[in-house]
């Protein structure tokens, strides 16, 4: 035998193992192991041995499982959407773009039911760019001049009507369309063939169910991706004129226990949590829907103010009026 020959021949061990695990799976009339689950075993024995990193193990994993998800699974609901409507001004979308902190609006005409596209902040920030160059060069004298100081404030942006309509401003991007039941995969496939970021979920009667950017799939792969008015939000914690607090699931427990108290501190520690979403998604044993209300203590609930299939968003945290019973 050449050297070659053995160094591509397996190990003795090795070889008498597989040889084995197949005549058991023959034996009990399995099929042999398919290339994911090979993988997946090699995942696990990696992460025995401790090839990876914890994060590494993460991300493996994640992609193993993206087959198992649908559209539905990954989706912003249609309560949660932020839209625009198709006549609303140039100034309306730009105060929704403010707040939403979204790179990316649908347009609907009349209802969800009937979208028209979406409109992205940089088409929108061009838009109103070309007008006050247009502006500038329409107003600017034939001398050759600069052009006085109250010509500059016509050709800035005080200058520029922002009260036409978002359809006569012809910056409508076309949206993808994807059943509930479509694989996450293959949207997210899509998306990168199309070079189109967002989708919109029809349902069986061509109603809008939800909506998915191509940012959701990619958080089931690498968790949360925040930006820097995510971080800026997280640490805002707002007082109510009735006494309550809201704020931004991703708020730490620290800065929270300073405004509602230190009875939670006990729960987050037992439950080895660091933000009040997690903490609230600990102690219901799921991700809370919007609107419901977890009871943290006997003198402390939270109400779900914003959250999604997957994760929480802004909550209320306020004090009970009084202890529970016991029963």
């Amino acid at each position: 035998m050449s050297a070659a020959d053995q160094g591509a021949s397996p190990p003795a061990g090795k070889a008498e193992r597989a040889g084995l695990f197949e005549r058991l799976r023959s034996m009990f009339g399995f099929e042999g192991a398919t290339a994911r689950e090979d993988v997946e075993e090699a995942i696990e024995e990696a992460s025995r041995e401790g090839d990876f990193s914890q994060q590494e193990l993460s991300l493996l994993k994640n992609v193993l499982s993206l087959h198992e998800l649908r559209v539905e699974d990954v989706m912003v609901p249609r309560a949660d959407i932020i839209a625009v409507e198709l006549n609303q001004s140039l100034e309306t979308i730009l105060s929704l773009f403010r707040t939403a902190n979204h790179s990316r609006l649908p347009v609907y005409s009349e209802t969800l039911d009937d979208p028209r596209g979406m409109v992205h902040i940089l088409d929108f920030v061009d838009f109103v760019a070309r007008s006050a160059e247009g502006r500038r060069s329409r107003t600017r004298p034939a001398t050759g001049e600069a052009p006085p100081s109250d010509i500059n404030k016509i050709a800035g942006m005080i200058g520029l009507d922002l009260t036409i309509p978002l359809a006569n401003a012809n910056i409508l991007r076309p949206v993808l369309f994807a059943p509930p039941s479509m694989p996450a995969l293959d949207l997210l496939v899509k998306m990168q063939t199309s070079r189109t970021h967002m989708a919109l979920v029809i349902d069986e009667y061509g109603g809008t169910d939800g909506l998915v950017s191509i940012e959701d799939i990619m958080e089931m792969i690498v968790g949360d991706i925040e930006d820097e008015h995510d971080d800026e939000e997280s640490e805002r914690i707002e007082a109510a004129a009735d006494g309550s607090f809201v704020m931004s699931a991703r708020a730490h427990l620290d800065a929270v226990g300073e405004h509602i108290g230190g009875e939670i501190a006990e729960h987050a520690d037992r439950e080895e949590v660091d933000t009040i979403g997690g903490l609230v998604t600990a102690m219901a044993g799921r991700v809370p829907v919007r609107g419901e209300i977890i009871r943290l203590s006997d003198t402390v609930e939270a109400e779900i103010i914003d959250a999604d299939p997957r994760k929480l968003k802004r909550l209320k945290l306020r004090r009970r009026s009084a202890p529970a019973a016991t029963e």
